[in-house]
């Protein structure tokens, strides 16, 4: 498999952007966690891709500041010639046979600045985060492309007594696979988490984020997902979600186990 596409993942990153500023920082400061996440779908095309995700996240989150290492393994079923340049864009399905490749994905880093904006008469706050994702996953596997992106995004949260709303606009900056022309892109989400009890939220999101490339369609996806925080020092997550174009799988879901220290 040669890859020059991107696979989707930004589902696991949704949820622990959601649910992080009250689930990661209720009384520890390091956090391990650990998931798996299956999508499949035909991306517009008569052969389907099933794609595994496991990552490994290390993460550490102080009053105002978070930061974050995720190092994840893929596993991909696709026709030869499939191409994947990341772990949050679209997916270029290939024509050749059907072959799985196995090995370690794009690692992701990620810094946090919270409540960079604070209102708490109108029960507004506002983060500010960076990401960079290193070409660390295999070239020749089809892994990923070999390329580093940068990006860069704002989170805005709307507090209410039993739920509260989120916003994410964002902006990211492409490396350059050899051989092909990828734009930098926006990308956004909306959406509420509701507070079922103290130790349990159940949330919607819907995701929308610009395609790399020419003649392609925009990413559109509805998540669904619920996040338990448990009495001890450890917490767990659930989604799925949807997809509503060609560049999306047509469905999804993970899992995540997280422990605190």
């Amino acid at each position: 498999m040669k890859t020059r596409h991107d696979t989707l993942r930004y589902a696991m990153t949704l949820l622990l952007t959601i649910t992080g500023t009250e689930c990661v920082a209720q009384s520890n400061d390091f956090v391990v966690a650990i998931g798996a996440e299956h999508s499949s779908g035909d991306y517009g095309g008569d052969r389907t891709i099933e794609d595994l995700y496991v990552p490994i996240t290390f993460g550490y989150q102080g009053e105002s500041l978070g930061v974050g290492l995720t190092v994840p393994y893929l596993s991909v079923r696709a026709p030869s010639g499939t191409t994947l340049t990341g772990n949050d864009g679209e997916i270029i399905v290939g024509e050749g046979e059907y072959r799985t490749e196995k090995g370690l994905g794009d690692i992701i880093a990620r810094i946090t600045f919270f409540d960079v904006y604070q209102n708490d008469r109108l029960g507004i706050a506002v983060d500010f985060g960076a990401k960079v994702k290193l070409g660390t996953a295999d070239e020749e596997k089809g892994l990923g492309s070999g390329k580093t992106d940068y990006s860069v995004q704002s989170n805005i949260y709307k507090y209410y007594d039993s739920y509260y709303l989120t916003g994410t606009l964002g902006y990211k900056i492409r490396g350059e696979p050899e051989g092909l022309n990828v734009d930098n892109v926006w990308f956004g989400s909306i959406g509420a988490v509701f507070r079922y009890s103290i130790q349990t939220k159940l949330g919607i999101a819907f995701d929308y984020r610009q395609s790399s490339f020419e003649d392609t369609e925009d990413i559109r996806e509805v998540s669904l997902f619920v996040s338990h925080r448990g009495k001890g020092s450890w917490g767990l997550s659930a989604y799925t979600f949807v997809g509503f174009s060609d560049s999306s799988p047509d469905l999804g879901a993970g899992l995540s186990y997280k422990h605190y220290y």
